[in-house]
């Protein structure tokens, strides 16, 4: 128990010094953590808590869940860095404890010690869990149904299923159909691999299917209710549907892209363990696990990866689910060389707070509108005008300017990149609010125009709307510029005069 006592308070200060530390130093990022914390502010300046929203339009990315934690966070610490990146840092802090939990039932005290650090130290797993997305709850929630099926099986009681299906439920309240098949369809090749098909065959699974039904409906009937087809058609047309069948970024879509991602992510882990796994390849000496709790957890594995090899669209944090395995899996080789691996994981957790500090900081500015949005927040007259021109655009400039900006761009691009009516595609994911190049005419007067360009677009810029811009600051490779309207509207009386 003394025992016990000491990995569980090391692992919640470890927790407490690599996720939540420096935590409020580390800017919003684009594109989606600038989509995912606007959203969670404008639906709490609505009151309404139900129906996501963006730029004042009803957005159906991802179901309710992680909302509704950014909006707690948002509340208890104030519209924050620090609160939007708490609720990741929750969750990554219950996933070492629940990491630590399941592998000490699984294989021993020592095992479950190592098995957290090791998830508590891997690269994939520390960006994650301060990443504003929905991964770390989906990490959490997804492995929770898993294991308590698994401690259901194993010790013959299926009131363990009634928390498994609530937690699926939960999964899918935080990233939709995904938080029941995924778990499902692993649960379905070890049970055909244990040759045991007929567990499912008991009332509990019945009841927990009642509970799981009972569980989204929560949040998915009221959202039919309200919203019907346009919810139906966007959310699981676009953001489950086309997401598995076609790619987003086809860049990704290479057959290694997760091979990369499993050794780059499991880092230190994967390349601490090379040399043992080449050897054992070597001596043919891989075979299928003869104990039970081995194979659940290598099905567990194989099956996040075949999984998301088999989607059209890929994404570093799409295999996540599968560290928890890896992690429990890898832990007894791990426990052969424990002083080694306590050094590595201190030198990961040095390197770790160093990066919060100095590295993080300057990469995720890159990336964020945050500097330009304060600015404008501390400068800009209330009636300002914020457009972006040329660059891709970035959520958080509004997210820190309380300035809805304004895509500008010609009219036919517009039209391309609009939703189409009774079509499913990509277009469906630009609800941001556009402006057209040519409507510049018709701006109100007595107003200020601010727009946020890169510089290499700077010269397109000058070439559309040939003005005296005034230089209001560089932030990163992006400049803010500044005019009046009045300037805006004289320039297009003058060129609508051209013969």
């Amino acid at each position: 128990m003394h025992q016990q006592r000491k990995h569980v308070l090391f692992l919640l200060f470890l927790s407490f010094l690599l996720y939540f530390v420096g935590n409020g130093g580390l800017p919003i990022s684009d594109p989606v953590e600038g989509n995912y914390t606007e959203t969670a502010k404008e639906m709490l300046a609505s009151g309404d808590y139900l129906s996501p929203r963006i730029f004042g339009n009803y957005w159906y990315d991802k179901p309710i869940l992680f909302y509704l934690e950014l909006i707690a966070s948002f509340q208890l610490f104030g519209i924050t860095d620090f609160a939007a990146r708490f609720a990741p840092a929750v969750g990554s802090t219950l996933g070492i404890l629940l990491t630590y939990a399941f592998g000490r039932h699984l294989y021993g005290e020592r095992a479950g010690w190592i098995a957290a650090l090791l998830t508590a130290t891997s690269v994939e797993f520390w960006y994650i869990g301060h990443a504003v997305i929905t991964d770390m709850t989906l990490f959490l929630t997804i492995s929770l149904t898993l294991i308590a099926f698994y401690l259901g099986y194993q010790e013959r009681k299926p009131r363990w299923y009634l928390l498994a299906f609530f937690s699926a439920g939960v999964a899918t309240l935080d990233k939709g159909p995904l938080g029941l098949c995924l778990p499902g369809l692993i649960i379905l090749v070890f049970l055909i691999s244990e040759r045991r098909l007929t567990a499912l065959l008991n009332r509990y699974i019945l009841l927990g299917f009642v509970i799981y039904a009972a569980t989204i409906s929560l949040w998915y009937l009221p959202m039919y209710q309200l919203h019907g087809a346009d919810f139906l058609d966007t959310f699981f047309g676009v953001h489950n549907a086309l997401r598995a069948t076609v790619p987003e970024h086809p860049r990704n879509s290479v057959w290694y892209f997760y091979l990369l991602v499993f050794f780059l992510g499991c880092l230190p882990w994967s390349l601490a363990g090379l040399p043992a796994a080449v050897s054992r390849i070597r001596r043919r000496a891989i075979a299928f696990p003869k104990d039970t709790a081995t194979r659940f957890l290598l099905i567990w594995a194989i099956t996040v990866f075949v999984v998301f090899e088999c989607f059209a669209s890929k994404y570093v944090t799409y295999t996540m689910p599968y560290l928890m395995p890896l992690a429990l899996l890898a832990a007894r080789y791990f426990l052969q060389h424990e002083w080694r691996t306590l050094r590595i994981a201190g030198g990961m957790a040095v390197f770790y707070v160093v990066a919060v500090f100095f590295l993080a900081p300057y990469f995720l500015a890159q990336n964020s509108a945050r500097d330009a949005g304060l600015y404008l927040k501390q400068n800009a007259p209330a009636d300002a005008i914020l457009m972006t021109w040329g660059m891709r655009y970035p959520s958080t400039l509004t997210y820190y300017s309380d300035i809805t900006a304004l895509r500008l761009e010609p009219q036919e691009r517009i039209d391309a990149a609009r939703p189409e009516e009774g079509v499913i595609s990509w277009n469906d994911t630009n609800v941001m609010p556009f402006y057209a190049l040519e409507n510049l005419g018709e701006l109100p007067s007595g107003r200020t125009l601010y727009i946020l360009t890169e510089q290499k677009y700077l010269d397109s810029l000058q070439q559309q709307i040939p003005l005296s811009w005034q230089n209001c600051g560089s932030y990163g490779s992006c400049l803010l510029l500044k005019a009046s309207t009045d300037a805006v509207l004289s320039m297009t009386k003058e060129e609508d005069g051209k013969p």
